[in-house]
């Protein structure tokens, strides 16, 4: 016993002195509580190291790997629904992936229900996750659970896992999406549909009544009714689609998309004039005739009626509102249609409380009219993230990123020639002139315009990085030259360029950065490396490593790093988070844990492992043509002189082992 503990402790100090380790800052505990009958949830708990996380369950395309989970079937216990994540996660925007991303830290909480025909089973699964830090990501790794259900609530970690409710959404990006759908609801009030009734309305309030204290009451009752009357759907979707499960349905299934896609064309074509989506006329004359009654219900059923008759001009706004909001966290419908409602209600409430305001007023118009049209080029924009969502989620590749570009041009170079007066639809006005307040739209708009051309031409456009496909453009100016090669069927395969010594191996779907070329096989780049007498620059990386992907866009893109790495160098990227599956004549028997690797990513990170003694991504390694390192290895740097001194290091150890 003494003696393993000595080893234990030298293994320690050893691991302890080396410049890295194998990064893995997260433990899992798993267990059960049961819900009643024959039903229960499976609890499962991320322990996370501070100065860690792991990403959400719900992350959007494009981005890190997300933390999932899949539990084996069985025939003793059958799986209800998705699992969802309870913890509230932290919503940040990642400058890598140049989007918002929800993680975890310190604990997170998930938890998965199920129905049991026996009253003792065992359920088996596996989580995938993913961790980083503020300098180094760990590749995706998978952790097998085994839960023995007994019938009786027992978590395997000896208490309850506890948590926040499910789906709760941070603070600020409730507030965030309250402002916007209270900024929507005003906008509701500026269409043709709505603005004409406020004085038609308000007199309703004013007109005979000598009580002012009445008038008061009576407006502020209609204000009220009207926040209630839009919440209500909200509040409805907030009962009825609760849970993490039914948001990654909506965000990710193709049916849902589809039918967002279709219902945002729809009432895009609607707000051009083609048709009008009405309510049926006898629900307005039925609460009109409510209103003859008087009294405070009269309040209610005039604010009831100033609902339905507006919803030609509301409904699509709403709509809109509402199919975000169900994407999302499950307060978000209620919080949304509340701020709508709130806004929309401002108006009638306040010109009804201070009628002399109402003179203020400007006059009805053809501006209402452009306001809708807006609104219309802007939904129609907007609908293409749902096809873009199928489109990658799918793996369908039929929007690409110039497909994307090009209509977002069409559409909006439309909507500045719209502006300008040069297009006119069925409602609007006539134009003799361009006022103040539409002439810095027509500018906004077509400066809009101008910024989204170059992104056909490779620019990264980082601003609509959210929206857009993943992916290059075709007419991409920084490509390099390149040539096509041929397989041995005589088809099309990886591309070869000048500076290369043949066509990289897998580079038909991995690829470079920067213009920059290089190899994605170990052995392959080890031997172009010895053949052109050049060190070879290890590069361990992952498709979703954010600090990979900042590393690139603030250090490699430094026109001098640039150069040495084109010109210096022999590049060897190594992706350790692809799940392409090798042929059996290519798998690996792991020296490190004796496992047989059969993924690229699998190799790659075993090949780290064992030469380097960690799994961190990113690692960039300077070696010699036999992969024997040149200096130390350098993680996550974004100091660019000091990424310089580095190259130069290695390029100088490399010349000076040569002679």
């Amino acid at each position: 016993m003494v003696r393993r503990s000595i080893l234990f402790f030298v293994f320690i100090l050893f691991a302890s002195l080396s410049y890295s380790q194998i990064y893995d800052p997260v433990t899992w505990e798993f267990g059960y509580e049961k819900k009643g009958g024959n039903q229960y949830e499976l609890v499962f708990r991320a322990n996370i190291e501070e100065g860690s996380h792991i990403y959400a369950m719900d992350i959007p395309e494009g981005g890190p790997i997300p933390t999932l989970f899949s539990v084996d079937s069985a025939s003793v216990y059958s799986v209800i629904g998705k699992t969802y994540q309870v913890t509230k996660p932290e919503e940040l925007y990642d400058e890598a992936f140049e989007m918002n991303i929800r993680t975890f830290s310190n604990t997170a909480e998930f938890r998965q229900k199920i129905t049991g025909s026996q009253p003792q089973f065992t359920v088996t699964g596996t989580v995938n996750y993913m961790a980083c830090n503020n300098k180094t990501c760990s590749p995706p790794k998978d952790v097998e659970f085994s839960i023995d259900i007994k019938g009786e609530n027992k978590s395997q970690d000896a208490s309850l896992i506890s948590g926040d409710e499910e789906g709760t959404l941070s603070s600020k990006g409730l507030l965030s999406f309250f402002f916007w759908s209270f900024i929507l609801g005003l906008v509701g009030v500026l269409t043709p549909c709505v603005y004409p009734m406020i004085p038609m309305t308000v007199a309703f309030f004013t007109r005979g009544s000598e009580n002012r204290s009445k008038a008061i009451l009576n407006a502020l009752i209609f204000g009220l009714s009207i926040v209630l009357i839009y919440t209500s759907p909200g509040i409805i979707i907030s009962l009825t689609g609760a849970g993490a499960g039914f948001a990654n349905a909506l965000s990710t299934h193709w049916i849902p998309n589809i039918i967002f896609f279709l219902l945002f064309v729809i009432f895009s074509v609607s707000f051009l004039g083609a048709f009008e989506l009405v309510l049926p006329s006898k629900w307005a004359n039925s609460a009109d005739a409510k209103v003859d009654r008087g009294g405070m219900l009269a309040s209610f059923f005039m604010a009831l009626t100033t609902v339905i008759v507006s919803f030609s001009c509301t409904g699509p706004i709403v709509g809109g509102l509402l199919v975000e909001a169900a994407r999302g966290d499950v307060l978000r419908p209620t919080v949304g249609m509340f701020a709508f409602g709130l806004a929309f209600a401002m108006p009638f409430t306040i010109f009804a409380l201070f009628p002399a305001v109402l003179n203020k007023l400007p006059k009805s118009g053809g501006w209402l009219n452009s306001i809708k049209v807006v609104l219309a080029f802007l939904m129609l924009a907007f609908s293409l993230k749902f096809l873009v969502t199928v489109d990658s989620v799918y793996n369908l590749n039929f929007i690409s990123r110039d497909v994307f570009l090009a209509i977002w041009i069409v559409l909006f170079s439309l909507l500045g020639l719209y502006l300008m007066g040069k297009i006119k639809f069925s409602h609007d006005s006539d134009l003799p002139h361009i006022g103040t307040f539409r002439l810095f739209l027509v500018i906004a708009v077509f400066s809009f315009v101008v910024y989204m051309i170059p992104g056909l031409f490779g620019s990264p456009l980082t601003a609509l990085s959210s929206f857009m496909p993943s992916g290059n453009s075709e007419l991409d100016l920084s490509k390099p030259v390149s040539v096509n090669v041929q397989t041995s069927a005589g088809q099309p395969g990886p591309v070869a360029t000048s500076e290369q010594c043949q066509a990289p191996k897998y580079g038909d779907f991995l690829h470079m950065p920067l213009g920059l070329t290089g190899f994605f096989d170990y052995k392959q780049g080890l031997a172009c490396a010895k053949e052109k007498g050049k060190p070879v620059f290890l590069d361990f990386k992952g498709h979703a490593c954010a600090n990979c992907k900042l590393m690139e866009a603030k250090v490699w893109s430094d026109p001098e790093v640039l150069r040495m790495l084109k010109e210096e160098f022999v590049i060897i990227a190594l992706y350790m988070d692809d799940r392409t599956q090798l042929p059996e004549s290519e798998w690996v028997t792991s020296s490190v844990d004796g496992k047989v690797k059969k993924t690229i990513g699998k190799v790659n990170e075993d090949l780290e492992i064992s030469k380097f003694k960690t799994n961190s991504m990113p690692l960039y390694v300077i070696t010699d043509y036999e992969g024997n390192p040149l200096n130390k290895p350098m993680p996550t740097n974004l100091n660019v002189e000091e990424y310089k001194a580095w190259l130069d290091e290695g390029i100088a150890a490399f010349n000076a082992k040569a002679h």
